[in-house]
């Protein structure tokens, strides 16, 4: 079974010692993803922008692999602030409302003050 490590170019990859999904079987496992724009190496301070911006890294991680937001079936969120995930919502469904992914919300500290949420997501492999 071939292993196809996709990055994103973050420098904390090769830090840490991980990479942005791993695509393997008929499987994609996209890491926690934040909304830093990786061409700028910014991010917005508004939480429902960086949800935004979340997902189109997730986006480009899983067309690397042969995938698409369309085909996650699982999605984790972590929020520091639980409080601002309502803010989120218009943009999570935009995104996920026709596809709803089985998901879930845990609040926790997050490696940088500046980031408000962080997505991780499971999506099945489009057949070659």
């Amino acid at each position: 079974m071939t292993r196809q490590l996709i990055s994103s170019g973050s420098t904390f990859e090769e830090q840490i010692g991980y990479s942005r999904a791993v695509a393997q079987g008929p499987f994609v496992f996209v890491s926690g993803t934040t909304g830093f724009n990786y061409e700028t190496m910014t991010i917005d301070d508004d939480v429902a922008a960086q949800a935004e911006q979340c997902l189109k890294n997730i986006d480009h991680a899983l067309r690397m692999a042969g995938s698409g937001l369309a085909d996650v079936v699982r999605v984790t969120y972590v929020l520091p602030n639980g409080e601002d995930f309502e803010k989120c919502w218009p943009v999570l469904n935009k995104y996920w409302g026709a596809i709803r992914p089985a998901a879930m919300m845990i609040s926790a500290k997050l490696l940088d003050p500046r980031m408000k949420i962080e997505i991780e997501v499971t999506a099945m492999k489009q057949p070659d």
